[in-house]
């Protein structure tokens, strides 16, 4: 893909029909006001938690800025007879160069919107269909992991329609306690309990259940959690991990977004040389083993005997400005600013590269 005028188009899509819509248009207000306007064109489209997506005008397009639990977007500020698409023709983009999603969570960081970028045929940020579902789906994810022989907690994943109920003691003899009920597919602690004692097992699962048709009972593992971020396509590379030591029992949602005080970032975190260089190379290992292009945070435990898991690996990670994925790049040399531009030239390389490729035979 090649473009003809000065700035480069790049469209930002937030928001979306997930449990992590506030955390959505958290990120993307940051991204937005981090853009270089004198390099990029910026559109803004909301969508909302009933899917419709909204072009909004760039002056007051958020409600609640400031409050991370009653941010929303102002449906008020919706640019009228505004589109990104030609009327008669749905695959045809008006006036983008690249698509920057940065929707946390389901129909956003499972492979759904970017199947339809594709189908689109234009540029986007971040990891592509494949990746995406991939890494969202903790279940997969983690057989995948194993095939690698890149360790990971033990666990069982159970569907909904499932009789699960009789094997409550099974799990517990084989998992032990505590452990971690969760969602499959979602982020952002959104659905995870912590389970102490047997009689919280049961009621952990009908939580998670009402976020997801398929749900991961974990093995606790006690140790540090540490964080690596991954940038680039054919050859990634690692940031310098960072530490988050919560304030909470478990870096929960409220932790991450809600209470200021929930957690205590350590970056770069402090680590022998050895022990960065074995994260930062697991981490790579992991974003290729997985399909992941762009961009990806990679969690991990450390444990007491000095044993590295990775618990699991977000395609589009937070991207607040006090988020740890962009926190580590600028802990790594690279600014917050920079590594946006880099992030969109991943697309357009991307882009690119695919459009080489033949796609008839004859």
């Amino acid at each position: 893909m090649t473009t003809d005028h000065k700035k480069i188009r790049v469209c930002l899509l937030f928001g979306g029909r997930s449990g992590e819509h506030e955390v959505s248009l958290q990120s993307a207000k940051s991204i937005y006001e981090a853009l270089d306007k004198s390099k990029y064109e910026v559109k803004l489209v909301g969508i909302d938690k009933q899917g419709h997506w909204l072009p909004l005008n760039q002056s007051h397009y958020l409600l609640h800025e400031t409050n991370p639990t009653l941010i929303s977007l102002n449906t008020a500020a919706v640019q009228q007879n505004k589109t990104l698409f030609k009327p008669n023709e749905p695959t045809k983009v008006v006036d983008v160069d690249v698509f920057f999603p940065v929707m946390h969570g389901t129909f956003g960081e499972d492979g759904s919107i970017q199947g339809m970028l594709e189908l689109m045929n234009v540029a986007y940020v971040g990891a592509g269909v494949l990746g995406s579902a991939v890494g969202m789906d903790k279940d997969v994810m983690k057989r995948l992991l194993r095939v690698a022989d890149i360790p990971t907690a033990r666990y069982r994943s159970i569907r909904q329609h499932e009789s699960y109920q009789n094997s409550i003691s099974n799990i517990i003899k084989e998992l032990g306690l505590p452990l971690f009920v969760k969602p499959a597919n979602l982020g952002s602690s959104v659905g995870i309990t912590k389970v102490h004692i047997q009689d919280e097992l049961l009621p952990a699962l009908k939580y998670a259940f009402q976020f997801d048709t398929k749900v991961l009972v974990e093995e606790c593992i006690m140790g540090r959690e540490i964080e690596c971020s991954v940038l680039g396509n054919d050859k990634p590379i690692a940031s310098v991990p960072g530490e988050i030591i919560p304030s909470h029992e478990f870096y929960s949602y409220e932790a991450k977004y809600i209470d200021e005080h929930g957690a205590l970032l350590s970056i770069p975190a402090k680590l022998p040389a050895k022990k960065v260089k074995e994260i930062q190379t697991m981490a790579v290992h992991a974003f290729k083993a997985l399909e992941c292009e762009g961009m990806a945070r990679v969690d991990f435990f450390l444990t007491p005997r000095g044993k590295v898991y990775i618990n699991e690996i977000n395609t589009i990670p937070g991207f607040t400005k006090i988020s740890m994925y962009p926190k580590l790049w600028e802990a790594s040399g690279i600014a917050y600013a920079a590594l946006l531009d880099k992030l969109i030239q991943l697309a357009i390389e991307r882009k690119n590269k695919k459009d080489r490729l033949v796609r008839s035979y004859s």
